[in-house]
């Protein structure tokens, strides 16, 4: 069939190959010039498997409520006139419940792990190269109230089937020598040795590549205002060029990847999503040759922040902030990142100037993605991953083309079908 991908960053690039592998003709429409330009485009860095639990967690009000009033919090609501962003709100607390924090856990745990298994398959069959460093991922506690929790942390992991160890200070800098100058402050930390880091900008712009030379068709430049729908469901995308011209473009099925922008597309259709944007920051540090920068992955538990090395750049990145659809750049949060970045390798100096970046992540309230069918036969979903959506690009990209050509997916999760 002809599947219409709606949206090209990391979901729907990867929907659309293996669409494509699966023997589907497939046009992908997107509103910038190129693939993974959006929230994309300068993440985290991390396919952080063994972070499977949510945001909304038993413990996440509390802490919510101590951040109350800080500019640099690393969760901060700003509150609005906007009943989304409070019925996500109000949603997000539910979720907070400790029996839907485990079921959360579980499932995203479940996902995260099969996509790892389909991120290898493809590297291993088409040799992406993405600044890929497979050295796995460090959880830093510098709290004794959340390192107390580390063991019985890692083993909820280990029960998942992940590969997680329980190290002290010394443990941790023997993982990463980087380390060295922060150790008599941190407490200890979480090794997870089968994670890794990348660059998730260069995997979705050389996955679209790819797609391009087996037979995919990207339409870029143009802005989906609506789906048309008639007698057999969806008919076509009506679209809006950059000049203002419009076409409708039809297909056979149509899957929605649009990120935060993708709930307000299908409520005319009777589908509500519980997406919010939640805003994430990252600042990019070019490093000299010699740098004493980190090569393992590094997870600020205390901070919530993350650093990964990507070639000769070092990715700073995290916080959470609730505040519509803003995508402007908070000095006041850059500069806390960088100032934790400084405060763990301090001996790492940018050489060159640094990069300054904020995207919308797609969230929803559970952190638990929207994969599968919607109320219209033939319009499906793939979205709602916050900030996960490079851990589980791959598991769900597989998952939805093998829901769309009538197979069963390879993994156990509630997949939608509304």
């Amino acid at each position: 069939m002809h599947v219409i991908v709606l949206g090209a960053g990391l979901a729907g690039v990867t929907s659309a190959w293996y669409l494509r592998q699966a023997g589907h003709t497939v046009t992908v429409i997107e509103r910038q010039p190129a693939a993974g330009l959006e929230t994309s485009f300068a993440n985290g860095g991390q396919i952080s498997v063994s972070h499977p639990e949510p945001w909304a967690n038993p413990g996440a009000p509390g802490q919510i409520l101590r951040w109350l009033g800080r500019e640099d919090a690393p969760l901060l609501f700003r509150p609005r006139l906007d009943w989304d962003q409070w019925s996500w709100g109000l949603r997000f607390l539910l979720e907070c419940l400790p029996g839907r924090t485990w079921r959360n856990t579980a499932v995203i745990a479940r996902l995260a792990l099969y996509s790892r298994a389909c991120l290898h398959a493809l590297q291993n069959e088409t040799g992406l190269e993405y600044d890929r460093l497979e050295k796995g991922i460090l959880h830093l506690f510098f709290s004794s109230r959340d390192f107390a929790q580390a063991g019985q942390r890692a083993a909820l992991l280990q029960g998942f089937g992940m590969r997680v160890e329980v190290l002290d200070a010394r443990g941790c800098q023997s993982v990463e020598p980087a380390l060295a100058h922060c150790r008599d402050r941190m407490l200890g930390g979480l090794h997870a040795p089968e994670d890794e880091s990348g660059d998730a900008l260069a995997f979705t712009q050389k996955l679209a590549a790819l797609c391009l030379q087996v037979g995919v068709t990207f339409r870029y430049g143009l802005r989906i205002d609506s789906l048309v729908t008639g007698n057999e469901g969806v008919a076509a995308a009506h679209a809006v060029s950059e000049n203002g011209t419009f076409e409708q473009i039809g297909g056979d099925a149509f899957l929605v990847a649009l990120g935060s922008h993708g709930a307000a597309l299908v409520r005319p259709l009777g589908d509500s999503l519980p997406i919010y944007p939640v805003k994430g920051y990252s600042v990019t540090l070019p490093l000299d040759a010699d740098a004493d920068a980190p090569y393992v992955s590094i997870t600020d538990e205390s901070h919530r922040i993350v650093c990964s090395r990507l070639g000769n750049r070092l990715r700073v990145a995290g916080t959470a902030e609730l505040t519509g659809f803003d995508a402007s750049i908070n000095a006041a949060r850059c500069t806390a990142l960088l100032r934790r970045a400084g405060q763990l390798f301090p001996q790492v100096e940018p050489a060159g100037e640094v990069e300054y970046w904020a995207g919308l992540r797609p969230a929803t309230p559970s952190n638990v993605p929207i994969i599968g069918r919607g109320r219209i036969g033939n319009l499906f979903f793939n979205t709602g991953h916050g900030t996960l959506g490079w851990t589980l690009a791959c598991g769900s990209g597989r998952a939805i083309a093998d829901i769309i050509g009538g197979n069963p997916p390879g993994v156990d999760f509630p997949f939608c079908d509304l």
